[in-house]
């Protein structure tokens, strides 16, 4: 009988320093497990957040606690976190190696709000009992600012100010099980093809009771359109590549405000990596969704895009500024959430457990 490849059974890295202390948050329901006694692979000086993602990857002992944390039974198979590592420079407060089951992703916009959240709540980045504070965040796609508003001592929101974001490609057909399918590209600080749920026929919507069908169809286009190389970053190959796959719908006509701005409000679920299903808005999925709106006409600047995810928790989007990206049209989109400590957690190893690093079920 041959072994199932998800059940992991690696021995203990030489040398295990464990215990390893994290700090438990989520960010509109989806969870984020924040490592401050990082892997020493990914911690040595002289190195980018970029090039440390890059070190990650290659090694094992990094790899090997990710997939501790990630993987039952510690975590689970939509289990989500950061390592966090020393910044590219003295001009950010902390730097972040974002994991997930399958691997180190180049950005994360929940994860951003929970480590602005995080960094204020414990005093790591001081700020004032009322008034906004910035927590500035280097990732693998560049470097980020959480806004972290408080109110009487406590965090209120927080405000994540993303790298530019920028249309890749609209209207690339997909071949799939569903048929001949139409999705538009876009960069949010990763790639993500966006279609409307309604595509896929079959009566499926944004609902908890559709999401098995639509991590079936997430993971289908996205390997369809990688096997095509559809999404080619412009200046980083490391960031190239369909990261997650975005089924929206309308949850709502637009409302005109007095100020003669509107709010648009949309719906969606975020089928990223190998079918994790985000359980918030997705902070970098409705970051290159800014950009698509905006790239069409339908999201000005001063206009709100209220999204709300597939649990019902709601991001307020919008255009910080606009800006280029090799010449062309681009947004620096600007994401508000927030972000609740869940818990603290101190894991440790067996030497004679037989399945560590853990295992995952999907």
């Amino acid at each position: 009988m041959t072994a199932d490849p998800r059940v992991a059974r690696t021995p203990v890295p030489d040398p295990y320093t464990g215990p390893i202390d994290t700090a438990d948050w989520h960010t509109g329901g989806e969870p984020f497990r924040i490592v401050s006694g990082s892997p020493s692979a990914v911690t040595g000086p002289g190195l980018t957040v970029a090039e440390r993602r890059t070190a990650a990857i290659a090694d094992a002992g990094a790899q090997w606690t990710r997939a501790l944390l990630c993987g039952e039974p510690r975590g689970h198979a939509d289990m989500y976190g950061a390592f966090l590592v020393p910044p590219d420079d003295a001009g950010a407060h902390l730097g972040a190696l974002f994991w997930h089951k399958d691997g180190f992703s180049t950005a994360c916009g929940h994860g951003t709000i929970a480590l602005g959240a995080w960094a204020v709540a414990t005093g790591r980045v001081p700020a004032p009992a009322d008034g906004t504070t910035d927590v500035v965040i280097d990732v693998p796609s560049g470097r980020v600012t959480a806004s972290v508003r408080t109110a009487g001592g406590r965090v209120a929101d927080v405000t994540f100010v993303n790298v530019p974001g920028h249309v890749h490609a609209r209207g690339v057909e997909v071949t799939t099980s569903y048929g001949t399918l139409t999705v538009d590209i876009a960069f949010g600080g990763a790639m993500y093809a966006v279609l409307p749920v309604a595509a896929l026929g079959a009566g499926l919507r944004v609902r908890p009771e559709d999401v098995t069908a639509l991590i079936a169809a997430g993971r289908e286009i996205r390997d369809a359109l990688n096997d095509a190389d559809a999404a080619q970053h412009p200046d980083d190959p490391r960031l190239s590549g369909i990261y997650g796959t975005v089924f929206t719908e309308e949850a709502g006509p637009p409302v005109e405000r007095p100020d003669g701005t509107r709010q648009l409000h949309h719906r969606n679920v975020t089928v990223f990596a190998d079918g994790q299903v985000d359980r918030s808005p997705c902070g970098s999925g409705t970051a290159a969704r800014v950009a698509l709106l905006a790239g069409s006409g339908e999201l000005r600047l001063g206009d709100e895009l209220r999204h709300e995810s597939v649990v019902g928790s709601v991001f307020h989007a919008r255009i910080d500024r606009p800006t280029t990206v090799h010449g062309r049209p681009a947004v620096v989109p600007a994401v508000t959430g927030t972000a609740y400590a869940t818990g603290t957690g101190r894991f440790t190893v067996d030497p004679d457990d037989t399945l560590v690093p853990g295992f995952v079920l999907r």
